[in-house]
């Protein structure tokens, strides 16, 4: 099932904010780092640039995480939470770039308020399309990054922390050649 363009976006968001607890030293360690990400990941609407707005991000990144491997209906129970906490109100927006899409909370809503929703507008329609097997964690035997399989063929299954696909491919390579010697 292909899905609409803000719901990919929102899912490699989601996955992106996930991935980053999994790094050495965390991108979100700090205000200036959550700039960053949110530069990175195209955020918009209104900002506090408080600790306590970092905090909350980082307590959605942990929360995330867990719908990411939940069941399905774990899943749902947790979704249906971010989006009753928002007080979700869908409403189609077309700013900046961004051709028409699904906003579900105000612009001035707090900064994790919006990306909880975001996110969990997108699980949703993960949910609604028995997608969740899209949602997995990365095959690198080292890693514990989250993968989001928007392939066709359902393929994917490295995800984009690190260099986890070439290790693997170069580890079996060197068994192969070792196996052949």
């Amino acid at each position: 099932m292909p899905f609409t363009y803000d719901t990919g976006v929102a899912l490699a968001s989601a996955a992106a904010l996930i991935n980053t607890a999994k790094e050495d030293i965390d991108p979100l360690g700090t205000p200036e780092g959550l700039d960053r990400f949110l530069e990175e990941q195209r955020f918009s609407g209104s900002r506090t640039h408080s600790q306590a707005e970092l905090e909350a991000v980082r307590a959605l990144r942990a929360e995330l995480e867990v719908i990411w491997s939940a069941a399905e209906d774990d899943a749902v129970a947790l979704v249906n939470g971010i989006l009753r906490r928002a007080n979700a109100l869908p409403q189609l927006v077309r700013h900046d770039e961004w051709d028409w899409h699904l906003h579900a909370t105000a612009p001035e809503a707090p900064l994790e308020e919006r990306m909880a929703t975001e996110a969990a507008m997108a699980l949703a329609d993960v949910i609604r399309g028995h997608e969740l097997d899209r949602l997995r964690s990365c095959a690198g035997e080292d890693c514990d990054g989250v993968v989001l399989d928007l392939s066709r063929n359902r393929s994917r299954r490295f995800c984009d922390t690190g260099n986890c696909a070439n290790r693997t491919h170069v580890k079996a390579y060197r068994a192969r050649k070792a196996q052949g010697a």
